[in-house]
């Protein structure tokens, strides 16, 4: 007959091996998550055509379910050894993020305030990245360091590395130490990016947005491939002034545009507490 010692033991074996098993299943769950979302892929960074790699967050031990009114947010970091002097560090946001109400994006620059509402149901992960920056200073004393005005009217801000007087030939490769994927793309829209979008510029990779962000002054034809983060509310009139002033062409043999020839400065982006 077995003793008791016995049976005692092979109970603490089944619960030891359930307990195993359940923690696999969990962990491969993670991982198929994680991969569906394209953690671990090679991005390239938007603009200048700096390269950047980066490598999947997250590891066994991180709950990444998503609940009830949340999104799961995942943030690719780029290696340290192949991070540039653009690269601004502050740390990553949480991968639980509220997708229920709205937000407003207040940029506030040395010409006005300009405003944006952004809605969490449609762009839960970028809105989250952009209220995590927000609150480190990420775009503080940034410049707005792009204008196009030929086909698409767009005026492209975002790098925290764009400060100072003057241009800088890095200028417009700046972002943060992590990437994330699309949200909110607008597939069945006619012009995909029309007057007043705010939305994210990428390399048109996916999974590769980060933190620069572009205002669509006019209609404007682009593939569905950048997040539409949200609609700009007011402000649009000193968009349309920088439009108007031109700019010196220094991307015409690349991606097009210039540096604006009236100066954009954000002093400051904040946004709001969630609503709704």
């Amino acid at each position: 007959m077995t003793s008791t010692r016995e049976r005692q033991r092979a109970a603490a074996r089944a619960r030891l091996e359930r307990e195993m098993a359940e923690r696999a299943a969990k962990a491969r769950k993670r991982r198929q998550m994680q991969a569906i979302v394209g953690a671990g892929a090679a991005l390239l960074l938007v603009v200048a055509g700096t390269v950047w790699l980066v490598t999947s967050l997250g590891d066994d031990e991180t709950d990444t379910t998503a609940t009830s009114g949340t999104a799961l947010c995942v943030w690719n970091e780029s290696p340290a050894e192949q991070r540039t002097p653009q690269t601004k560090d502050v740390g990553l946001p949480g991968t639980q993020q509220p997708k229920v109400g709205t937000q407003t994006m207040t940029i506030d620059t040395n010409l006005g305030p300009i405003t944006a509402k952004v809605n969490l149901a449609d762009t839960p992960c970028t809105a989250a990245s952009f209220t995590h920056l927000a609150s480190k200073n990420f775009f503080d004393n940034s410049k707005c360091h792009r204008l196009v005005t030929e086909g698409l009217k767009v005026l492209q801000c975002g790098d925290p590395s764009a400060t100072g007087k003057g241009w800088r030939e890095t200028d417009g490769t700046g972002g943060p130490h992590y990437r994330f994927a699309e949200e909110n793309l607008p597939t069945d829209k006619r012009p995909p990016y029309p007057e007043g979008v705010i939305a994210m510029a990428n390399s048109g990779q996916p999974g590769s947005t980060g933190s620069q962000f572009f205002i669509v002054y006019g209609d404007s034809q682009l593939d569905a491939n950048y997040t539409v983060l949200g609609t700009i509310t007011s402000g649009m009139d000193i968009v349309k002034q920088v439009g108007a002033a031109g700019h010196d062409n220094a991307f015409g043999q690349q991606a097009g545009g210039g540096h604006p020839k009236k100066e954009v400065v954000i002093k400051k982006l904040t946004m709001s507490a969630a609503q709704g």
